[in-house]
């Protein structure tokens, strides 16, 4: 197994008291999976990810363990941290303006991260294995491109770029933290085309978040479904798509648009209310109040992992649900 992660928890003080962002995650990945995690915005999807490379604010207290063949990330000094992102895991944020120096060029940017890993690279070594990972995500005339700065890319080069820098160190897991939400659809499917090539060239292991469950399940060999710090669902994406367990899934799902369905003759189906309150003390199952199949029991007593066929947090037993999309 390349990553165990048991009872991962991640809370935040802030001034209204304790924000439990991850409440007691448990996940396996193993050498090769694609694993997409998808969620609506707060359900801990993003910090999950952060917190596998201890990637977490000075008010964040992380507790649980997380296993990276063999190496744990939470007792690492500084000094092994720095080692181990990048060369281990490396993550591509939602936001690739934003995760660029804007002083720095192209150039400067690939060195810095080869010399953090190779003290001894020189300039021209650099350049060289600059413009093959360039290449490699196809970005067009990379030569050309290696003088030029974070604002004279679109959004789409600037993520082909920062997959580029992603693949620098060779990691063996890549985190894909929303990678295509500030895209539009064209973009999108390329970056997604992309990121499949290159599990497939490099035998990747990859972390997928998302909170488009349609687009992840054309990706992911395996789905988990978070909510309010918790995982609702987790399963194969064919099982998750064709036959959820948990009313949050069936719900994620059946509020996806149809291609070709038009707005005046199919309503779209959305989820009623919104996510609970992550500083609020939940007893039961946070998904109740917005439940469609919701029992007096649901308030009472958060529910355990039920293992059927994979794991789903409800306690309503019995035969997979059908959705709107079958």
């Amino acid at each position: 197994m390349m990553l165990e992660i048991k009872n991962l928890k991640v809370n935040f003080a802030t001034p209204r008291g304790i924000l439990q962002a991850v409440r007691g995650v448990s996940f396996n990945l193993s050498e090769g999976e694609f694993l997409g995690i998808v969620g609506e915005s707060g359900s801990g999807k993003s910090v999950t990810a952060a917190s596998i490379i201890n990637l977490i604010p000075p008010n964040g207290l992380i507790s649980g363990e997380v296993l990276m063949n063999g190496k744990k990330p939470f007792t690492m000094s500084g000094q092994e941290l720095l080692s181990f992102r990048g060369s281990e895991i490396a993550i591509i944020f939602q936001e690739p303006g934003r995760s660029f120096d804007p002083i720095y060029n192209v150039r400067k940017t690939f060195y810095e991260t080869f010399k953090a890993h190779n003290p001894a690279i020189s300039d021209d070594e650099s350049e060289i294995l600059t413009v093959k990972l360039l290449k490699e995500v196809h970005l067009p005339h990379p030569e050309e491109r290696l003088k030029n700065f974070p604002h004279q890319f679109s959004g789409g080069q600037l993520q082909r770029i920062m997959i580029a820098l992603a693949l620098a160190s060779n990691p063996n897991l890549l985190i894909a933290d929303e990678p295509t939400t500030a895209l539009d659809v064209t973009i999108q499917a390329e970056i997604v085309g992309l990121l499949k090539e290159l599990k497939r060239k490099r035998k990747l292991t990859v972390i997928f978040i998302t909170h488009d469950i349609e687009l992840v399940s054309r990706l992911a060999d395996r789905i988990i479904v978070m909510y309010n710090g918790l995982i609702m669902e987790d399963n194969t994406s064919r099982n998750i798509i064709n036959h959820p367990y948990h009313p949050y899934t069936m719900g994620l799902i059946n509020s996806l648009p149809i291609f070709g369905n038009h707005y005046s003759t199919h309503k779209l189906i959305s989820i009623p209310g919104s996510i609970p309150d992550p500083v609020a003390d939940i007893q039961g199952c946070p998904f109740a109040p917005r439940c469609p199949l919701v029992k007096d029991d649901c308030f009472i007593k958060l529910p355990r992992l039920n293992r059927e066929d994979g794991s789903y947090r409800c306690i309503i037993d019995g035969p997979k649900r059908e959705t709107a999309h079958e």
